[in-house]
């Protein structure tokens, strides 16, 4: 029969069924060797999607008023279309879009690097597929920039 903390375990989820038995995870970011807060820390989830919501909403402005010319017709695909081709043209240029240099952020390797045009045209191609953006690792890092060995930190 189970116990109450048993049951309790489950509820509460792996990672805090971890830390009762001892675990230490650290702060996000430690793994990556990454500091704790302050310029090269690891971005918070928060800080990365208000940055996607104000470079999407760039990009459906642009896709609306220049491509779609005012009607609904077909904007949201020419939204994904100009969302790629800017996060593209910004990430390999200067490691930040619009909505990640408002907030604070920029796209960097893992090793410290500037990232490299293939690494940031799969990365957003994962990034417009949903999914892989979509799985985070503890570190709260996505699929897109686990397979191309990328972090979002702040500046």
């Amino acid at each position: 029969m189970d116990t109450r903390e048993a049951l309790g375990s489950w509820i509460d989820g792996p990672k805090a069924a971890a830390e009762k038995m001892g675990a230490d995870f650290g702060y996000r970011g430690e793994r990556l060797g990454l500091p704790k807060e302050g310029p090269g820390s690891l971005a918070g989830p928060g800080r990365r999607f208000a940055a996607l919501f104000v470079d999407w909403g760039l990009c459906t402005l642009v896709a609306f008023g220049l491509i779609t010319q005012g009607t609904a017709h077909n904007t949201g695909l020419w939204t994904m279309a100009v969302f790629y081709v800017v996060s593209v043209v910004l990430l390999a240029t200067t490691g930040t879009t619009v909505g990640k240099r408002l907030l604070g952020l920029r796209l960097i390797r893992l090793d410290g690097g500037r990232v490299s045009i293939p690494q940031v045209l799969l990365r957003t191609l994962l990034m417009v597929l949903v999914i892989p953006a979509a799985v985070w690792d503890r570190d709260t890092r996505g699929l897109h920039d686990k397979a191309v060995r990328t972090v979002e930190v702040r500046i």
